[in-house]
């Protein structure tokens, strides 16, 4: 199925991958750039710049953020035959039609940026386009879905919010706060982004949208990633429980707003979703259960893509 497109929202790839000294294309974990590269027509993935206290650079977050920004270059430029950095649609297309990977960039927990608008800056310079707010840790910005949960933007996380919309970088809502979350749309004009969240109606977790949460995205024109983790999962942690996430994201009115955001090498992933490649899996089980065509390109590919940056 060379023909397949696909965009994924999230993975922690590039942690993973500087913490323990192996490269992008050629690795032992979920995501190996060179057989996606293989196995579908395309592909584009939103790698995110993570760590955190108690995990490999989690003592000075700044600098970690930096090291593996330098890692991600290094990466780019010794597979440039293979892959490259992209910021907008527009590059991701031409990419993928040169036979390249699309890579974009994002930051999961605004802490890694000093939780200040200097370091926003500085991550728009370098090319990213979406970021997390927080990750499970409560920070300068916000409350998490697991620290401070009540808590929601302080008045740093307004200004942080309303400079993202200035910059043209995307408020990834995936681990912030409920409260968090109803005070960035409140503050949203454009798209938000969810990249790694299921729906919580399917499976109960703090980590899963509430179909308030979900209607809000889809009145914002935002996209909801589909996340594999098994807990968020939940039921057998099988293709048939991410289908009922699905198919409760589809009645609420997300057709144009759902796509993947698998958490590729961020957690532990059900097992038929276990490597990239078995996205061919997903796509062949949901043509058996009468999804259309163009719906599964729109899920797989096309969503997504258009919320990033189009030039």
């Amino acid at each position: 199925m060379n023909r397949l497109l696909v965009m994924d929202g999230h993975c922690d790839t590039v942690y993973r991958c500087w913490s323990m000294g192996e490269e992008l294309p050629y690795n032992t974990g979920a995501l190996e750039l060179s057989a996606a590269r293989d196995a579908f027509g395309g592909y584009a993935q939103i790698f995110a710049l993570w760590s955190a206290r108690g995990y490999v650079g989690g003592e000075c977050l700044e600098a970690t953020c930096k090291c593996q920004l330098g890692y991600f270059r290094r990466q780019m430029d010794c597979y440039s035959h293979m892959v490259t950095h992209c910021t907008t649609a527009q590059q991701a297309r031409e990419a993928n039609q040169d036979g390249k990977c699309a890579a974009f960039l994002s930051v999961e927990g605004a802490e890694l940026l000093g939780c200040s608008l200097k370091g926003l800056e500085w991550a728009a310079r370098e090319g990213v386009c979406a970021i997390n707010l927080t990750w499970n840790h409560e920070n300068a910005l916000s409350g998490s879905h697991v620290e401070n949960p009540q808590q929601g933007l302080t008045p740093l996380g307004r200004a942080f919010v309303r400079r993202m919309g200035e910059l043209g970088v995307l408020v990834d809502v995936s681990h912030l706060s409920e409260a968090g979350f109803w005070d960035v749309m409140e503050l949203q004009e454009g798209p938000v982004l969810a990249s790694h969240s299921n729906a919580r109606a399917v499976c109960e977790h703090t980590r899963n949208l509430t179909d308030d949460q979900i209607t809000a995205i889809i009145r914002h024109h935002g996209v909801i990633g589909l996340n594999f983790y098994r807990n968020f999962v939940g039921g057998k942690e099988g293709l048939d429980d991410v289908r009922r996430h699905l198919d409760h994201m589809l009645s609420l009115g997300a057709a144009q707003c759902v796509a993947l955001g698998g958490d590729w090498d961020g957690a532990e992933l059900i097992a038929p979703l276990s490597h990239i490649t078995r996205l061919e899996d997903l796509y062949e089980y949901f043509l058996r259960h009468g999804y259309k065509e163009a719906f599964l390109h729109d899920l797989f590919y096309n969503n997504l893509m258009g919320v990033v940056r189009q030039s």
